[in-house]
């Protein structure tokens, strides 16, 4: 189906890299439905206190957008303060963590591509 409502998509709970808490996931795109480099689009719910670890892919370049919320991103060691309308670029073989420092959950839309 081409049109998703992604918030309409039942979702999942579950660990995001060794990080802290229960992360809420839909997956709006997924393998076996597109027909490009672009692997998934996830829509990811972090509750206060939550994270997706500090980790890195290999050739592969994700994109996170900030939907809601306040946080902190870390990317290759730097730690920056991210708000609504923020879009965090993890290049490839880049180390990368987000925590959702504030009261309320954050949402982020997330975009993966594998390279060959």
């Amino acid at each position: 189906m081409p049109i998703k409502n992604f918030l309409k998509i039942t979702p999942f709970a579950k660990s995001s890299h060794s990080g802290e808490g229960l992360l809420n996931g839909r997956t709006i795109f997924g393998p076996g439905e597109l027909d490009s480099p672009l692997k998934f689009i996830n829509y990811t719910e972090m509750p206060p206190g939550s994270s997706i670890g500090l980790h890195t892919h290999k050739n592969d370049e994700e994109v996170y957008i900030i939907l809601e919320g306040t946080g902190l991103a870390r990317i290759d060691g730097q730690d920056t303060e991210v708000e609504p309308g923020d879009t965090i670029l993890n290049k490839p073989f880049g180390e990368h963590a987000l925590y959702n420092t504030g009261r309320g959950a954050l949402k982020v839309l997330i975009f993966k591509v594998v390279n060959d």
